[in-house]
C-alpha cells in the first residue's frame, strides 16, 4: 500500500526518527578505553526512571521474559512459594514460568478485566505466619486487558503484615509511561523491555533490583550463567559489560532517555493519561465497553475493547491490517476474539492517535459492528481539543 503503515499494538511502538539514527551508527569499541564515559551516566540516568537511588540496574540483551528469568534465578530457590494473581495473559505467563522453574505457586485467580488483589493478597501474607512466601508476582499494567494496578498498594500490605517476601513487579508496558516509583513503593525487583515506553525496537531487558534482593543472591542456588546479576556488578561498575553488548541499542537508549528527561516524567505521565482518556471517549461514544471492568483499572498506555456478542474481534484486527494499514492488538486466550486493543504509549500525539480510532472505527463499521459514523473520532477530539491547551502549559 501507499504511504505510511499505523502501528498501534502495545508493542513494539513507534521508534522516534531521532531515535532510529542513533541506532545507525558503524560498529564500535565495546572494550575502548573512553567507554565508561558513555555508559556509567546511562546507567545513573535509568535510575531516574524507575525512581531508585539505592537499587541496581541492569542492562542484558534480551526482551522482558529475560527480565523476569533473571530476577527469579537470582534471588529465589527451587521448591520456594510464591504469591501470584492470575488475570491476563502476561501475569499468566510469569506464572507459567515460575512454575516450570520449580517453584510453588499460590495463585488467586481473578477476572480478567480487574487487576491486582490488594485485599486478598492482604489476607493471605497476614495469615502466612511461618513466611513460606518469599515473593509476591504483581503486573502493574496487564497489556492484554488493559487493565492497571495499585503497586503501592501491595507495599503497604506487606508491610501491615511485617511479612519479609520481595516484591516483584513487572513493568513492561508502564515503566517510563505511568507514575512508578521503585525506592517509595518498596519494589525489590521490577522488570521492563526496550519496546515501550522507552522507545525502542525489542532487544534490550531493562530491570532494577533493590540492595534486599541483591542480598539474596548468596542464598539463590538456582542454575544461572548468562543472566547472573553478579556478573553484571563486577564489570557495570567500571563501566564494562561481561560480555559483549548491544552498543547500538545503548546509544539508541541514551537518546531514548534523553528525549525523556527532555519532556519530564511527570509530563510524560500526563500526556499518557491524557490521550488514553481520549481513547477512553471513543469507545464510549461507540457504545462499547473496556475489558477493565471499573476506572480504578483503567490503563493508560493500552485500551482493550470489547466487541457486542455475535461478532469476532479478529475481523475488526484483520479488516484494519489489510485495508487500512493499521495495526491494532489482538486479544489473547481468555479474550481471544473477544477484543482488540490499542495500544498508546511512547512516542505519541493526538493526531497519531486519530488515526487509530479512525481506522478502528472504519473497519468497525467494514465488519458490521453498530457504531455510528464519527462518533469515536469527534468524542476524542472535543476531548482532546479542551485539554490540549493546559496539558502543553504545563508541560512547559
Amino acid at each position: 500500500m501507499q504511504g505510511t503503515r499505523h502501528l498501534f499494538v502495545p508493542g513494539p511502538t513507534n521508534v522516534p526518527d531521532t531515535v532510529r539514527r542513533a541506532l545507525d551508527l558503524p560498529m564500535e569499541d565495546h572494550r575502548a578505553p573512553d567507554l565508561p564515559r558513555f555508559t556509567l551516566p546511562l546507567f545513573a540516568d535509568l535510575k531516574k526512571v524507575f525512581k531508585t537511588e539505592t537499587g541496581q540496574v541492569f542492562l542484558f540483551p534480551a526482551s522482558g521474559t529475560g527480565a523476569w528469568e533473571a530476577a527469579i534465578t537470582n534471588t529465589l530457590n527451587e521448591g520456594d512459594v510464591v504469591l501470584a494473581a492470575r488475570f491476563g495473559q502476561f501475569s499468566h505467563l510469569w506464572i507459567d514460568m515460575c512454575q516450570r522453574m520449580g517453584l510453588q505457586v499460590e495463585v488467586v485467580e481473578c477476572e480478567w478485566g480487574t487487576g491486582v488483589p490488594v485485599e486478598i493478597f492482604a489476607e493471605r501474607l497476614a495469615a502466612d505466619k511461618g513466611h513460606r512466601i518469599k515473593a509476591v508476582l504483581t503486573t502493574q499494567n496487564e497489556t492484554a486487558t488493559g487493565v492497571q494496578s495499585d503497586i503501592a498498594g501491595v507495599r503497604r500490605a506487606l508491610d501491615a503484615a511485617g511479612h519479609p517476601a520481595l516484591l516483584f513487579m513487572d513493568g513492561v508496558s508502564s515503566i517510563g509511561s505511568v507514575d512508578f516509583r521503585m525506592d517509595e513503593w518498596g519494589v525489590d525487583l521490577a522488570v521492563s523491555g526496550s519496546q515501550k515506553g522507552f522507545m525502542l525496537p525489542a532487544g534490550l531487558a531493562i530491570m532494577a533490583a533493590s540492595q534486599k534482593a541483591l542480598a539474596m543472591q548468596g542464598q539463590a542456588r538456582m542454575r544461572r550463567c548468562y543472566f547472573d546479576f553478579k556478573d553484571m556488578i563486577a564489570t557495570n561498575a567500571s563501566g564494562y559489560f561481561p560480555y559483549t553488548p548491544p552498543m547500538s541499542m545503548l546509544r539508541g537508549l541514551r537518546v531514548a532517555l534523553d528525549r525523556m528527561f527532555d519532556e519530564g516524567l511527570e509530563n510524560i505521565f500526563a500526556r499518557h493519561h491524557f490521550l488514553a482518556e481520549g481513547v477512553r471517549r471513543a469507545v464510549d461514544a461507540w457504545g462499547l465497553t473496556l475489558c477493565a471492568k471499573e476506572p480504578k483499572w483503567h490503563s493508560d498506555t493500552v485500551t482493550a475493547i470489547v466487541v457486542p456478542e455475535g461478532h469476532d474481534a479478529r475481523r475488526v484486527i484483520a479488516r484494519a491490517y489489510d485495508r487500512y494499514g493499521l495495526s491494532l492488538g489482538a486479544g489473547l486466550s481468555v479474550v481471544a476474539g473477544k477484543v482488540f486493543r490499542i495500544g498508546h504509549l511512547g512516542d505519541l500525539n493526538e493526531l497519531m492517535l486519530m488515526s487509530a480510532l479512525a481506522g478502528a472505527e472504519m473497519s468497525m463499521r467494514d465488519v458490521g459492528l453498530p457504531v455510528e459514523a464519527g462518533s469515536g473520532v469527534a468524542a476524542a477530539a472535543e476531548y482532546w481539543r479542551a485539554g490540549g491547551d493546559r496539558l502543553a502549559l504545563a508541560a512547559e
